[in-house]
């Protein structure tokens, strides 16, 4: 019998296609999608996994670029120090390796053998504390730091950088004698500044990581630092670096340097006098001075003080300020040092705002000028003594009883705010804000620094009539430094508003220059003509009144003083001042501008002419010569000159006396002898002409002391006939001793100290006169 062939249904054909193929399709699909994840969305991932498994990176850190001063002198370079890290999984074979030997010391000792002297015998727990130990102490790090590192899953863990040479020496030596290879350096760079205090706030400091923060460490940051190379190497199966044909080195590229328009020598200078100033005024505040090329923007030395050590810049180096974060307690401590910290990091010539007072009168007087609102030739103005702007608002002049009829110089001279009241009112709102926005005094300069504000000002459609009293004299706005100086150099300089720089030029590793900053003229505001008279009225200023200005014998310097009121909880303050002083010199063609601003001077006196002028002509008397200006003395002045005192000893007397003739001098011969063996004042001193020089001729000779008197509030004559009286001799700074009211305020010795004859008395001259 034959059975019937069996043929399967359609429909269980189609469960045999769902039922087998379905399931197969499905783990096809799944394979090709995860292949797909881990090809090209996974791709980076363990690529990177990949190679942190077959190789290792080592950074080469690029070397920082250098910052030089204007004349190549290194304010910032870079130092090779160490960046110290551990193999954490090295660390682990290592300590694994040792236990085994420590074992086998302990078995060889328990069966009586005698091992050599100094033999190391310790468990692994004693082992890795100690380690710990050394770690934490030679790197200054915590236990707990150390640790950390010992336990991550890597093979490179950075412990410290910027580690002394000695120091790493140190360590790999023990680790060396440990036969551990998990602790290795890599060589690094560490930021150095030479002159400490110098020019910190312009030059800035950099972080730990070697990044800049401040300053034009920061500003220049992408050329200073360079591009770090890496050497990559290839490991084996155990995780150990193949040998250095298995290795690609990428050389690191270093960083560019910089090259300033600051001199170091100026910017001395500039700090030294701020120094004095602060400390003679009691400026409570801070203070800044900024010495710049008017034509160029150049900036020749920009300073703050008190500075900062950039060696140790978390230090806090103001005394004053020390004294009151010690006595804090101690839960308000940490945050008021922080202020104190970043206050004293702060640029104040570009990062703070300061009521300008009477300097700003330069801008009103110009705008006015070119814009013909007044004929400064035919200008007159009667002040009473006040203003009445409104009934609300009736600004007094500082001489109360006023001025009366004045012409246009008068009123700069005598700095008499009702006048520019006067002149601003007749500018009007409209075109006092244009030249405003002109002058550049409504932007920031875009000097090449970090941290520039910009002044807070009235606009055009906020300025009422009041606003506009009180900024024509300068009052109502706050200012930065360096839009005033930028500003003030405009208007002399023949009108043009420069861009200020600090950074002269930017040169490769391999010396080519990348970049230079040259000159960069944003507008012309004033004409030719309006400057010239600007340089005239400004001259006669210095020239009417030279006991309050930067009157130098020789030079033509133009300039203007300023006494700002601050505000204090919108009121105007009484008590707290900005006292300033602006002048440039050669008046007729102006090089140099230098602006003084001395920040609450809570001393004798608040004024600009008293507290920021004499230091503006110090500075300025020491710097025109440095850059090559040279005084031109009328005769008179020439009369009137100090002499230094030439050297005598072992000379001659008859050659000595004939050279004191020839100098003007007057002498006193004590002793018989021919030769001259000693004198006084010593060689190199300066004596007013007509002083008398001491010659001695006998060996060991002790001259007959006299005391100094006490000379504080006398006048010139009165001053040098008491010590001519006694065979001194005496030096004059400050204020013209000849000008009606000027008395000796300060005298170098103190009354009644004992000194020989012939010594030099330095006086100090102070003119009892209140403007600007």
């Amino acid at each position: 019998m034959q059975t019937a062939e069996y043929e399967p249904s359609a429909q269980m054909k189609k469960r045999l296609v769902f039922g087998v193929l379905g399931p197969l399709v499905a783990g096809v699909t799944a394979i090709v999608i995860g292949l797909g994840n881990l090809m090209i969305v996974q791709h980076q991932h363990y690529s990177e996994m990949a190679n942190r498994t077959h190789f290792t990176n080592k950074t080469i850190t690029a070397s920082r670029g250098t910052i030089y001063d204007a004349k190549g002198a290194p304010l910032a370079w870079s130092a090779t120090v160490y960046k110290v890290y551990i193999d954490p999984s090295q660390f682990r074979k290592d300590m694994e390796a040792i236990g085994k030997i420590m074992d086998k010391r302990r078995a060889a000792i328990a069966a009586g053998e005698e091992l050599p002297a100094g033999t190391i015998i310790k468990t692994s727990e004693e082992l890795e504390n100690e380690i710990v130990d050394v770690l934490s102490s030679k790197l200054k790090i915590s236990q707990d730091a150390v640790l950390t590192a010992m336990e991550k899953d890597s093979q490179y863990v950075v412990l410290k950088t910027q580690v002394e040479k000695t120091v790493a020496d140190e360590l790999i030596e023990y680790f060396a004698n440990l036969g551990m290879e998990c602790v290795s350096t890599q060589q690094d760079s560490k930021r150095y500044y030479p002159q400490n205090e110098l020019a910190a706030q312009v030059i800035g400091f950099t972080n730990g990581d070697g990044a800049g923060l401040y300053g034009l460490e920061k500003s220049y940051d992408d050329y200073l630092s360079g591009v770090n190379g890496r050497t990559t190497s290839a490991k084996d199966a155990q995780g150990n670096t193949m040998p250095y044909r298995y290795s690609t080195t990428y050389p690191a590229q270093d960083g560019a340097s910089i090259y300033l328009t600051l001199d170091s020598t100026l910017q001395y200078c500039v700090e030294k006098n701020l120094q004095e100033m602060c400390e003679v005024n009691d400026v409570r505040n801070r203070a800044t001075g900024i010495l710049m090329n008017a034509k160029t923007g150049a900036v020749y030395a920009m300073g703050t003080y008190p500075s900062f050590d950039l060696n140790n810049p978390s230090v806090i180096t103001d005394e004053s300020v020390n004294a009151e974060l010690q006595a804090l307690p101690e839960e308000e401590y940490e945050e008021a040092y922080i202020a104190a910290r970043e206050q004293q990091w702060k640029n104040k010539a570009i990062s703070e705002v300061n009521v300008p007072g009477s300097v700003f009168k330069i801008f009103t007087a110009s705008a006015a000028i070119e814009e013909k609102t007044v004929d400064w030739e035919n200008y007159s103005y009667y002040c009473t003594g006040v203003y009445k702007v409104s009934e609300d608002f009736q600004p007094h002049c500082h001489q109360r009883g006023g001025h009366g009829y004045q012409n246009f110089q008068d009123i700069f001279v005598n700095s008499c705010n009702p006048a520019f009241i006067d002149i601003g009112l007749k500018l009007g709102a409209h075109k006092f804000c244009t030249y405003f926005d002109a002058f550049g005094l409504s932007d920031k300069t875009g000097i090449d620094l970090p941290g520039e504000v910009s002044s807070i000002s009235n606009t055009e459609d906020t300025m009422g009539i009041a606003n506009l009293a009180a900024s024509s004299y300068g009052q109502s706005n706050v200012l930065t430094p360096i839009e005033i100086i930028t500003g003030i150099a405009a208007a002399i300089n023949g009108g043009y508003l420069v861009q200020p720089h600090v950074v002269d030029k930017i040169v490769s590793s391999d010396g080519n220059v990348i970049k230079t900053n040259d000159t960069n003229v944003k507008r012309q505001v004033i004409s030719e003509e309006t400057s010239a008279v600007m340089r005239e009225i400004l001259l006669g200023v210095v020239e009417d009144k030279q006991t309050s200005n930067a009157h130098i014998d020789g030079y033509k310097i133009g300039g203007k003083s300023g006494t700002g009121q601050k505000t204090v909880n919108g009121k105007v303050s009484e008590i707290y001042n900005v006292a300033s002083y602006a002048c440039f010199a050669p008046a007729d063609d102006p090089e140099v501008v230098l602006l003084v601003i001395a920040d609450e001077p809570m001393g004798k006196s608040y004024y600009g002419s008293h507290v920021a002028a004499p230091y503006a002509s110090k500075i300025m008397e020491e710097a025109l010569p440095y850059l090559g200006f040279y005084p031109e003395y009328t005769a008179e002045q020439i009369a009137k000159l100090n002499v230094t005192v030439p050297q005598f000893i072992d000379k001659e007397v008859s050659t000595a006396t004939a050279v004191l003739e020839e100098e003007g001098l007057s002498y006193t011969i004590i002793g018989e002898g021919e030769i001259v063996t000693g004198q006084c004042p010593q060689t190199g001193a300066s004596v007013s002409a007509g002083g008398t020089v001491v010659l001695y001729t006998e060996e060991n000779y002790e001259p007959e002391q006299v005391e100094v008197p006490d000379l504080h509030g006398y006048t010139a004559e009165a001053a040098n006939a008491a010590l001519a009286e006694l065979g001194l001799n005496h030096l004059t700074t400050g204020a013209d001793p000849e000008a009606s009211g000027t008395l000796v305020e300060e005298q170098s010795y103190e009354p009644g100290e004992l000194v020989d004859p012939g010594t030099v008395i330095t006086l100090t001259y102070l003119v009892n006169s209140q403007s600007g």
